[in-house]
């Protein structure tokens, strides 16, 4: 008999406030952080009113994770204490390792217009928190995209998909926390059983329409969490947009300060005294 997965809870996105004032979700992020490890933070944005996103993410410090900025609508331009200057645009992705520290920022290039999408914040193991920094954009035709036989669109940013029928690798791939980040997209009727390796801390976000995971439903706005082992049958009767994000928890100490996370609270006041002697990017 197939196990399947489990929703073990759902999780509601609180209006925030970020950078300079841009208008956003909090799908998660914050106490309790464990729970999704290794994921940190997920942010959605999406508005047609200029205020609520021109005043952008000026120049702003990380350190000890990484950053996933996938556009669906839209056009931020990044600019980082390495000299990298990237343009993301609808369909594209921004893949930014802070690591050891990045100064960098993320301002419109736009002044009216749909501006939407996410941003997703993966931890780095304790052994890469301080290594080299870098930046990669993908643009919309970088992204593998794929159908599957059950009419589901599949956007592979990264790492491998695999339904049985289909295999397709993604844009990125990481050995230690092994991301897995698709973008599905259910027409009415549609259905999709992507395989994910037992192990993989296992999350849904549901940005349009209703989907259902093994028969539960989970409407628009809601995070799934799901279990760490079984196989996962998803649907959608009227058609559903998905984020399916998934990942090898590290296990290891999580202590956050804003921009800056590490494994100890001695390192968290390390990378502050480091931003105010200006040896952060050092």
């Amino acid at each position: 008999m197939t196990q399947f997965r489990q929703v073990i809870d759902q999780h509601i996105g609180q209006r925030a406030s970020d950078g300079a004032g841009v208008r956003l979700t909090r799908v998660f992020g914050g106490a309790g952080l464990e729970r999704f490890d290794p994921f940190l933070m997920l942010d959605e944005f999406g508005s047609d009113d200029p205020d609520d996103y021109i005043a952008g993410f000026p120049p702003h410090p990380h350190r000890g994770f990484e950053t996933i900025t996938y556009m669906l609508e839209g056009r931020m331009r990044h600019e980082d204490h390495l000299g990298n200057v990237g343009l993301l645009q609808s369909g594209g992705v921004q893949w930014m390792t802070a690591a050891r520290g990045i100064i960098h920022s993320e301002m419109p290039e736009q002044e009216q217009g749909v501006m939407r999408g996410f941003q997703l914040w993966l931890n780095l193991p304790a052994k890469d928190k301080l290594g080299e920094a870098g930046y990669r954009d993908y643009d919309a035709g970088e992204i593998p995209r794929l159908t599957s036989t059950g009419g589901v669109s599949v956007a592979v940013i990264a790492g491998r998909f695999d339904d049985g029928k289909h295999q397709q690798d993604g844009a990125v791939q990481r050995p230690h926390t092994a991301p897995q980040l698709f973008d599905l997209q259910l027409p009415a009727g549609g259905h999709i059983a992507p395989r994910l390796a037992d192990g993989l801390r296992v999350l849904l976000y549901v940005y349009e329409g209703e989907l259902t995971v093994n028969g539960h439903s989970i409407g628009k706005g809601r995070l799934a969490r799901l279990s760490e082992a079984g196989a996962i049958e998803l649907g959608s009767a009227a058609g559903a947009r998905v984020l399916l994000i998934a990942g090898t928890p590290l296990r290891e100490p999580i202590v956050q300060h804003g921009p800056f996370v590490m494994n100890s609270r001695e390192e968290i006041e390390q990378a502050l005294r480091d931003l105010r002697d200006d040896r952060l990017t050092a």
